[in-house]
């Protein structure tokens, strides 16, 4: 089969739509896994991973599932075009007269494409984990604010785990 080359706005295109469906399926876990690791000792409000979603279903609806993706599912495509275009850059400047590459130079073109998603990924990485973590903090807000408003009524204590 000979090599069929795909042009830039077909890889964009499929990048996107990929990513945009990644996101999509994935982020349930990913917020479950953000709010479980920024529990405080103390305070733990989830014991497991599907504790964590039951109870941010109950508490913020079906979307809280879904906080912060907002960011992710905007910068999933340009960041795959940054990955897909750096990765063709590289693969270029690495090749001989149109030769294959060799795995090595393989390796270093996806470490270069790897290095440039990441200088555009972090920053939006770290916005989606405070999206992500603001819901854990709204629903213990909301507890201890129904505590308060117990203790204020003279009802007994509920007891904090």
């Amino acid at each position: 089969m000979a090599d069929k080359q795909i042009s830039l706005p077909a890889k964009l295109i499929n990048g996107g739509i990929a990513g945009l469906i990644g996101v999509t399926c994935v982020f349930p876990i990913d917020l479950a896994k953000t709010r479980l690791q920024n529990q405080q000792n103390g305070q733990r409000v989830y014991t497991s991973m599907s504790d964590c979603l039951i109870k941010t279903v109950r508490s913020e609806g079906y979307f809280g599932m879904y906080r912060g993706a907002a960011v992710n599912l905007t910068l999933v495509t340009p960041e795959k075009a940054i990955k897909l275009a750096a990765n063709d850059f590289f693969r270029h400047q690495l090749s001989k007269d149109g030769q294959k590459l060799t795995l090595l130079k393989e390796m270093l073109a996806g470490c270069g494409a790897g290095t440039c998603q990441v200088i555009v990924t972090t920053p939006m990485e770290m916005l989606k984990i405070q999206l992500q973590d603001a819901g854990r903090i709204a629903a213990q807000r909301k507890i201890l604010a129904a505590q308060g408003q117990l203790s204020a009524q003279g009802g007994a204590q509920p007891s904090v785990e």
